[in-house]
């Protein structure tokens, strides 16, 4: 059978699949893989992206009026872009290719191809100005290597708009220096013209981007984030919170306790344990977090480059440094008192030991009484407490209140 007849067939395939997804249910009903021609992060891109987008829209909406010459002018990527255009225009021309770059808010910001091919694209506004993140665009490849990170390959009816079923898109991720993602670059045809090779243009070229930008782009100091994790879950930039989830806030807290980093097998597990989660949705979560601090995130080993401080951490170097004051005053509670993740279970338990064991080794009733007021229900440390205070310390009354109440329960 020949390539042209297995595309064919793989397309009724996905044809069917998207009818008795998309036509045959609610949006609602749409968070389970169906049968299994699709693949899982084409699957939960569409039960994603079904809240915000109609599959029958015929064409990407316009970001700021269409108009992107002064964003696509003050772009870290349009110098390397330019100095490559020419191999650009040389790929898409020769193999029947539309290709665009965009920013990282996914709108187009260039595009190059033959006059048939751009014809085409721009019929679905895949062109400069057209929004084609996943809220506005739903499941394409620019909008899952945007959300994951990592390149992305979309034929078809794999796209959640049924305009788009009859493309074949190659996407990859540009990043910066410091990890940051800056945009995608996109190769576009027809589903007919689908080829192995594609992907890897895209990934040479991406690397080339890349190349010129180590040499291009300023070395700026970070503004440092602050993260609170103790008694508390937020993490803010300048007096800004970030807009974190519960499971990114995890993510970085365990990057700031563990500076040398993880491999992604140990931190997914740190993260899921044993739970069925796939690598698409653990990637999503490290690409959400990177976005969210500007990069900072090394790509392979996971590890924090930028600059986060941390009160746990701050808590650790004091008890290193024999500073229980200093511990103590970091100390606001229990290791992101919600999670459930394995990782920060793990190291709760060792952060709570360890300052409770320094408190009750301490002669200074200072540390007994600051720690009790974290420990209510702890008779141990309010007895040392007791033990310590003399017998004229006016505060002697509320050690002894919270000493019967912890008997009590």
């Amino acid at each position: 059978m020949s390539q042209r007849s297995d595309l064919r067939r793989r397309r009724m395939t996905l044809e069917n699949e998207w009818s008795h997804w998309v036509a045959g249910r609610k949006a609602a009903e749409a968070v389970a893989p169906v049968r299994g021609a699709l693949r899982p992060e084409v699957t939960e891109s569409w039960g994603r992206s079904l809240v915000s987008v109609d599959p029958r829209v015929d064409s990407a909406p316009v970001s700021d009026g269409g108009s992107v010459a002064r964003r696509w002018a003050g772009s870290p990527l349009r110098r390397p872009v330019d100095d490559l255009a020419d191999e650009l225009r040389s790929i898409a021309e020769d193999a029947g290719f539309v290709s665009a770059v965009t920013d990282e808010s996914g709108t187009i910001l260039w595009t190059c191809g033959g006059r048939t091919m751009r014809r085409r694209a721009e019929q679905v506004n895949f062109a400069p100005g057209g929004r084609w993140d996943e809220p506005a665009m739903g499941t394409n490849a620019l909008s899952l290597a945007l959300r994951t990170g990592r390149p992305s390959t979309v034929f078809s009816a794999e796209h959640l708009v049924s305009a788009l079923h009859g493309w074949v898109c190659y996407c990859a991720p540009i990043h910066a220096p410091d990890g940051r993602i800056l945009g995608v670059l996109d190769l576009s045809t027809t589903w007919d013209r689908s080829h192995p090779l594609a992907m890897s243009t895209v990934r040479s070229l991406v690397t080339a981007v890349e190349t010129r930008l180590r040499t291009e782009l300023p070395t700026v100091p970070a503004t440092p984030v602050r993260l609170t994790c103790l008694g508390a879950e937020r993490a803010e930039r300048a007096g800004t919170a970030l807009p974190l989830r519960p499971r990114q806030l995890e993510i970085l807290t365990l990057l700031a306790l563990e500076p040398d980093g993880f491999t992604a097998e140990r931190l997914r597990e740190a993260l899921y344990g044993d739970r069925p989660v796939t690598a698409s949705t653990f990637k999503a979560e490290i690409s959400h977090l990177r976005r969210a601090l500007g990069g900072g995130i090394a790509p392979r080993r996971y590890a924090l480059t930028g600059p986060v401080s941390c009160d746990a951490v701050d808590v650790l170097r004091a008890l290193k440094n024999g500073d229980l004051t200093t511990a103590l005053r970091h100390y606001g509670g229990p290791l992101l008192p919600r999670s459930e993740a394995p990782g920060i279970i793990e190291w709760r338990a060792q952060l709570e030991v360890a300052v409770r064991e320094a408190v009750l080794a301490s002669a200074d009733p200072e540390h007994t009484l600051r720690y009790g007021e974290r420990a209510p229900y702890d008779a141990e440390v309010h007895e040392r407490a007791l033990r310590l205070l003399s017998p004229a310390d006016t505060r002697r009354p509320i050690v002894l209140g919270r000493l019967s109440t912890a008997l009590r329960d």
